[in-house]
C-alpha cells in the first residue's frame, strides 16, 4: 500500500460464499484502515422493528424535530452494544467526527447522537449499533482471497434507504451484474 489508509472511506462488498452468515451480501463503508487494523460499518443490515427515534427515546436522547423512523443497522459483529453514527460531513463534533472522504464523517458518540435530533442536524445520518474488525493485514488476506471487491463509497448509495438492493447497487458500480456471481471459484 502506498497510503496506508488508502481503504479508508471505500466500500467492500461481500461475495457470494462468504462463509459468514453475518457477512452475507453485506456492504461495508470503511472507516480506519492502517497496517495494524481495519474498522469498517455495515451501511445494509437494519434491525427489523427497531427505528432510530425508538432507540434515541430508550437512551434518553432529547429532540427538537421530528425524526425520521429509519431503522438502525447492525454495523458488524463487534461491541454490537455500542453506537456510531455515520452522518454528512455538514456536522463535526470536533475531534471525536473521522473524516472519510467524499463529504462523509464517522462520530461514535453521544454527541452524533443528540445531534440527530438537534436543529442544525447533519443533513443525512444513519445509526449503527457495532463495527466489523480486522487485525493486522486480514482485511487485505480476504480481498485478495476474493472475499470482498472494493468500490468508491457515495452519498446516495451509503444513506439508501432500500437495504435489500444496496449489494446490488454496489455491484453495478463496478459493472457487475449480481445474478451472474458464484460462489463457486473458476480453475485454470
Amino acid at each position: 500500500m502506498d497510503d496506508a489508509s488508502f481503504l479508508c472511506g471505500q466500500m467492500l462488498i461481500a461475495m457470494p460464499g462468504i462463509g459468514d452468515p453475518r457477512f452475507e451480501r453485506a456492504l461495508v463503508l470503511v472507516c480506519a484502515h492502517d497496517e495494524t487494523h481495519a474498522m469498517g460499518i455495515a451501511v445494509n443490515r437494519p434491525v427489523e422493528g427497531l427505528t432510530v427515534p425508538d432507540l434515541l427515546k430508550r437512551l434518553d436522547v432529547k429532540s427538537q424535530i421530528e425524526i425520521p423512523p429509519d431503522l438502525v443497522l447492525i454495523g458488524g459483529p463487534v461491541q454490537r452494544e455500542r453506537g456510531f453514527v455515520v452522518h454528512t460531513d455538514d456536522y463535526s463534533a470536533g475531534d471525536h467526527s473521522i473524516e472519510l472522504g467524499g463529504g462523509v464523517a464517522l462520530t461514535p458518540t453521544r454527541e452524533a447522537l443528540e445531534a440527530m435530533g438537534a436543529e442544525d442536524h447533519p443533513r443525512r445520518a444513519l445509526l449503527a449499533l457495532g463495527y466489523a474488525g480486522w487485525g493486522a493485514g486480514q482485511l487485505e488476506h480476504e480481498i485478495r482471497e476474493n472475499v470482498w471487491l472494493t468500490c468508491p463509497a457515495d452519498e446516495a448509495l451509503i444513506f439508501d434507504p432500500d437495504y435489500d438492493r444496496k449489494w446490488t447497487k454496489a455491484l453495478a458500480k463496478l459493472g457487475v451484474d449480481a445474478s451472474l456471481l458464484t460462489a463457486e471459484a473458476g480453475r485454470a
